[in-house]
């Protein structure tokens, strides 16, 4: 009986432990599925309008779950203030940032280069925002990351007409602006909001981000929200799988490690969904990109390792 209850007790300790082990690569395949939504959403609802509806949604959920399990409210009104900061950047400006210049006829190769420079900007900045220190290695494994997210996308900007992109140039600025606040959202949280209660934390966030997103839909689109099945079905997923269970393993991401690291990741997001693209939309996919996904993953694995 001893030996099972000291069993036990080990088990519980290690479940964090695993949680925080198989997180990375949970998370990875779950973001990336958020190119998937938006392309199968983008038909029957106009991209600002379908993120204030997820953001209602998402935090009306994990706020009633929050307050139903007695999870520990903002402390000061300058804890809320910040963590409605966070959600503004990570979320509305982040997210908004980039489906608006898609629907605006920027290619997803683009966007998806400039989202790829975000470890790169936060490898830059992790000393002077965060304090952490970016070893040799891992600036290799960076910039090696950085080299394979080129090669993967090439096949893209080889259908990319330049003459196009001199049209798109407010397109083109916004989705730099949403890669650079997604960076300094993630710093932001990790120096500001260290231990709140993650519930809480992405409840006060999604109210964040649904004040920042809904005026903006408002002046922007005719506000188009089809009540269909497909438009519900994009709506559940991204909701209960991207807003709930892929931010939970963000935030508790950057809880535990270290920003630089945590941002890495992102190099792996392209390549899983272009994966998913082939098998669900018939996407193709070339030898040269499978090379470029290979990159990517040794870039990673060095830029990530511990």
């Amino acid at each position: 009986m001893i030996a099972c209850n000291r069993r036990l007790v080990y088990d519980r300790a290690m479940t964090p432990a695993l949680i925080l082990r198989l997180a990375p690569a949970i998370f990875v395949f779950i973001w990336s599925t958020g190119w998937i939504v938006a392309k199968y959403a983008a038909p029957h609802a106009d991209p600002l309008t379908f993120l204030s509806v997820r953001y209602a949604t998402a935090g009306l959920l994990v706020g009633a779950f929050a307050l139903a399990a007695g999870a520990r409210q903002p402390s000061s009104k300058r804890e809320a203030v910040n963590m409605l900061l966070s959600g503004a950047l990570m979320h509305a400006v982040y997210l908004g940032g980039v489906w608006w210049p898609i629907s605006q006829g920027l290619p997803a190769g683009i966007s998806a280069l400039i989202a790829a420079l975000q470890p790169l900007l936060t490898a830059l900045l992790a000393r002077p925002f965060s304090g952490e220190t970016i070893s040799l290695r891992r600036w290799v494994g960076v910039g090696l990351g950085f080299v394979g997210i080129l090669i993967v996308l090439q096949p893209k900007f080889a259908a990319t007409d330049v003459e196009q992109l001199s049209g798109l140039v407010v397109p083109l600025a916004v989705n730099v602006v949403a890669m650079v606040s997604v960076t300094f959202g993630t710093f932001h949280q990790k120096r500001f909001l260290g231990s709140p209660d993650l519930r809480t934390l992405a409840a006060w966030q999604y109210l964040g981000a649904f004040l920042v997103t809904l005026p903006v839909a408002f002046v922007l689109e005719p506000m188009r929200f089809d009540l269909v099945p497909e438009t519900f079905y994009a709506l559940a997923w991204a909701v209960l799988v991207l807003s709930i269970g892929a931010i939970a393993l963000l935030l508790m991401m950057i809880r535990h490690g270290s920003v630089a690291r945590t941002s890495a990741l992102i190099y792996l997001i392209p390549p899983t969904a272009a994966l998913q693209a082939y098998v669900m939309f018939g996407e193709t996919l070339v030898l040269l990109q499978l090379l470029g996904m290979a990159v990517v993953a040794a870039g990673v694995y060095l830029a990530t390792r511990s």
